[in-house]
């Protein structure tokens, strides 16, 4: 299962992103586990330093911008192949 991870704090370019990721997970039938992670500190841990962001099984793969829906789904679908 996928997991997903929203960084932010809950503004509504974040809100924007889960939307995004939630549109494409949904377009392909797969099954995610969605989590908000709203604390700067542990934000920063993962190394991103402008939200939102989004991280898709452990790894960062978007920061400080929306992403298209065709970048997202690129990321989802090399994630179901490669973990």
């Amino acid at each position: 299962m996928l997991k997903i991870q929203v960084l932010g704090s809950g503004c509504p370019n974040c809100k924007k992103v889960e939307e995004i990721a939630r549109r494409v997970v949904d377009s392909l039938a797969l099954q995610a586990e969605f989590e908000k992670v709203t604390d700067y500190n542990e934000i920063i841990e993962m190394g991103v330093m402008k939200t939102p962001g989004l991280v898709i099984n452990g790894e960062v793969v978007s920061s400080g911008r929306i992403p298209s829906d065709s970048e997202v789904l690129g990321w989802v679908k090399q994630a179901t192949t490669t973990g």
